[in-house]
């Protein structure tokens, strides 16, 4: 059975109505956001709005204020759901990494008997020109690509996000390219409808002095919900007002949140600053760019492809050439070995020889053949079966294979076979 792109996801996103909606990995902590949202909402409709619908002339326009605390109260909540169940711009990863920004390194090659050895890897940054100004871009080793400007990977979505400005826990969703304006308006209309509850409670309480010729303790008793409800929000506007004016400041500016706290030292997120007025055109009314990935489309197969060259490779073949030259090397010094104990031999052959003087000229031939065994390099059945290291070329501890014992023998017959001829003749 095909699958869809939502059903094998990498990220970390929860997805619902068969990938019709996205949210971030923590989208339940919107539960949090929706009572702190609705229940100040709820309480003011019931113990503060309804009982000024009369309060205002003509008699009912006081239901305004009824109405105003609902449609706003639901205009939140919207800008909430948009902000936290759309993509906020996710960069779909790569099946593969780039390979035409592949290369050899020799800066991190890696020494292999005593050879070095060129590992195979991605420059870490590539370096693109931003109105007219180089900045560099990284390599993303998880989604393996290079992330486009201002595009940075969040911890927690597991995804590269363009425009990335900060994960929001309240939200339950990374801010990014594509949800960052409704975030900004949900922030904002927050904040409005704090000082809208706020006034109007403060309201109440005034008219409930006035009716009653109350002093304002004896209103606030009379009505504790407003006092609730005042102190609510008032704690509030900290909060999402504060937010509000430092979001309010990157848009004239430009900059991102991620941006304005990693990159103030060097002003690097004053490259993209256009001008206050053509920035916030380009916040508020540009086209949302459309998803770059289609969470409902049908998983494509994976075409084979043939494999990268690998470091492995490469170490595989060094090892091998390697192994050749210490075989080499092996059977150079096992002859040496044999020379020299054959050469000891010869020498004393030709030393008793000579001792007994010049009647036995026609043993000379045999001592040439024994001599001439030095001149031919010795025949070996298999170079790898002959001179074993025991420990490797570090331990310089050697074992001399049967063959040259053999040999050896040979000459030490040799010599015996020499001495009872001369005792016979």
């Amino acid at each position: 059975m095909d699958r869809r792109v939502y059903q094998v996801w990498k990220g970390s996103n929860k997805f619902f109505l068969d990938g019709r909606l996205i949210f971030g990995p923590d989208a339940q902590s919107m539960i949090v956001t929706l009572l702190l949202i609705i229940v100040p909402a709820v309480i003011f409709c019931v113990f503060v709005a309804w009982h000024l619908r009369h309060e205002f002339s003509p008699h009912n326009a006081g239901y305004a204020v009824l109405v105003i605390a609902i449609v706003f109260t639901i205009y939140v909540l919207v800008l909430l759901f948009l902000t936290s169940a759309r993509d906020p711009g996710i960069v779909p990863r790569n099946l593969h990494p780039p390979e035409e920004d592949l290369r050899y390194d020799t800066s991190a090659s890696v020494e292999i008997g005593g050879r070095r050895t060129p590992s195979l890897q991605f420059p870490r940054t590539k370096e693109v020109t931003v109105n007219g100004i180089p900045v560099k871009v990284k390599y993303c080793d998880t989604c393996m690509l290079y992330r486009p400007p201002r595009c940075s990977h969040c911890s927690i979505c597991n995804n590269c996000v363009e425009r990335f400005d900060h994960h929001c826990p309240w939200v339950g969703q990374c801010i990014g390219l594509r949800n960052y304006r409704y975030f900004f308006y949900f922030v904002s209309s927050s904040t409005l409808l704090c000082i809208y509850v706020f006034s109007m409670s403060a309201f109440y309480i005034k008219v409930l002095m006035d009716d009653h010729h109350d002093t304002v303790w004896k209103a606030m008793k009379e009505s504790p919900a407003s006092v609730i409800l005042m102190a609510y929000c008032f704690i509030s506007l900290w909060f999402v007002g504060g937010l509000t004016g430092f979001h309010l400041y990157l848009i004239s500016t430009n900059q991102t949140t991620y941006e304005n706290f990693r990159y103030r030292a060097d002003n690097r997120g004053r490259v993209y600053d256009r001008g206050c007025s053509d920035n916030f055109l380009e916040v508020f009314c540009t086209k949302v760019k459309p998803s770059r990935s289609d969470f409902r489309a049908y998983v494509q197969e994976e075409t084979q492809r043939p494999p990268l060259p690998s470091t492995r490779g490469a170490e595989a073949d060094n090892s091998g050439e390697d192994r050749r030259a210490k075989v080499e090397d092996d059977l150079e010094l096992g002859g040496d070995l044999l020379k020299i104990s054959q050469r000891h031999n010869i020498e004393d052959i030709d030393g008793d020889i000579r001792s007994r003087g010049s009647d036995v000229p026609h043993h000379n031939s045999e001592a040439d053949s024994v001599l001439g065994s030095d001149r031919r390099p010795p025949t070996f059945q298999s170079q790898s079966d002959t001179w074993h290291s025991s420990l490797g070329r570090r331990s310089g501890s050697w074992e001399i294979a049967p063959e040259v014992f053999g040999m050896n023998s040979n000459v030490t017959e040799s010599r015996s076979y020499a001495a009872s001829k001369e005792s016979r003749s």
